[in-house]
């Protein structure tokens, strides 16, 4: 697996984040908030997101000090306050070399000694198979699979739900 680090993000990442974001493969399996093209304007709002919490709740992928993706960890509110949904994106140079199931690993530690949650969630798309496996290696569990209820680019497309407990980690 590559070497690389959990950290904040940093002014100083809107170079790497534009250039690493801005890619169609990128945007397809993530939602339509995740704007294709991704332009500097888009990492600047993007950037002043990430610095609006304490704790933090949007973390850098950084190999070798470049921010190349991003994790996120999203308390719920409301009936669902024990519960944080997770999201992520990886550069696609940087795909299928182990860093997205490190990374949720970490992330799920973080969420869990950090946050009052008992469950955390993702919800991958039923066409991303690479997130479904990177999920299920990082130990969590497809909890449902609602049929055609997300429309992406124009097409129905599955929504997955995976999920881990606390007591169960």
């Amino acid at each position: 697996m590559t070497p690389f680090e959990l950290r904040k993000w940093q002014s100083s990442d809107l170079e790497s984040l534009v250039k690493h974001a801005n890619n169609d493969n990128i945007a397809r399996f993530l939602t339509d908030q995740f704007p294709h093209p991704y332009s500097t304007e888009d990492g600047e709002r993007f950037l002043k997101s990430a610095a609006a919490h304490d704790p933090v709740r949007i973390f850098a992928i950084s190999v070798e000090g470049e921010a190349i993706g991003a994790i996120g960890i999203f308390p719920q509110d409301d009936i669902h306050c024990l519960n944080a949904e997770m999201g992520y994106w990886l550069s696609e140079e940087w795909w299928g070399r182990g860093i997205v199931s490190a990374a949720i690993r970490q992330m799920v530690d973080y969420g869990f000694s950090t946050f009052p949650i008992k469950r955390i969630y993702a919800r991958p798309f039923g066409s991303n198979t690479a997130s479904q496996r990177v999920l299920e290696k990082a130990g969590f569990d497809l909890e449902a699979r609602f049929e055609k209820t997300l429309i992406k680019r124009g097409e129905m497309i599955d929504e997955l739900v995976y999920g881990i407990r606390k007591e169960r980690k």
